[in-house]
């Protein structure tokens, strides 16, 4: 008579959530009324980081100064970044300390779209942003996210944009939403005031930030 032992059956791993994993620690989602707010001001400082440089170049080139825009392109400067020992500044504030390298864009943070379908696309951004200090921002809208991200940069669609640190009105709403890891769809009264007190404090278009 065999004696044989069962073994024990193992339920499969959960498919890994935005902000759930070991690459994903320095994450935010926005959905909802939050991410129309977060979009808004982020249009907002768009504006008003091309009023302060001018408008000598074509807004299309303008932009690709400020964005890393697709997934190809975010993925070459997360390579050409060199990666993070755990010690060192992020992007932004080595660029405030002047130890940036020109010759190397920065990324202060990734605006991901979380309906990229196929999801393999960008199955690889998690941890290579993470190996770069650099945070990640999901945008959720059911399917619309790459809609709603390509309206910032006057695309149809955009599954990810790469905020380049250049020390604009742009990155300094980001660094203020970054700061606050706690927000989340539920607390619409903490991003609208966070959102409002930069506005207010940013209204004339020519102020150096």
């Amino acid at each position: 008579m065999r004696n044989r032992k069962k073994a024990s059956k193992r339920a499969p791993p959960e498919p890994a959530k935005p902000g759930s994993g070991p690459h994903e620690q320095n994450c935010s989602t926005f959905e909802g009324e939050s991410l129309g707010l977060l979009l808004e001001s982020i249009q907002g400082k768009i504006k008003v980081a091309r009023s302060v440089d001018g408008e000598a170049l074509p807004e299309k080139i303008w932009l690709k100064q400020q964005f890393a825009i697709g997934v190809n392109e975010v993925t070459r400067l997360l390579e050409r970044m060199p990666p993070s020992n755990g010690a060192d500044a992020s992007p932004l504030e080595s660029l405030v300390s002047g130890n940036d390298n020109a010759s190397c864009p920065q990324l202060q943070a990734i605006l991901l779209a979380s309906d990229c379908n196929p999801r393999w696309l960008t199955r690889h951004l998690p941890s290579l942003a993470s190996s770069r200090k650099v945070p990640l921002i999901f945008v959720k809208d059911k399917k619309r996210g790459s809609l709603r991200l390509g309206e910032l940069v006057n695309l149809k669609t955009a599954i990810a944009i790469g905020i380049k640190a250049k020390g604009n009105a742009v990155n300094h709403i980001v660094e203020k939403i970054l700061c606050n890891g706690n927000l989340n769809i539920d607390s619409k009264s903490t991003v609208q005031s966070l959102l409002d007190g930069e506005i207010n404090g940013n209204e004339q278009p020519g102020r150096a930030e």
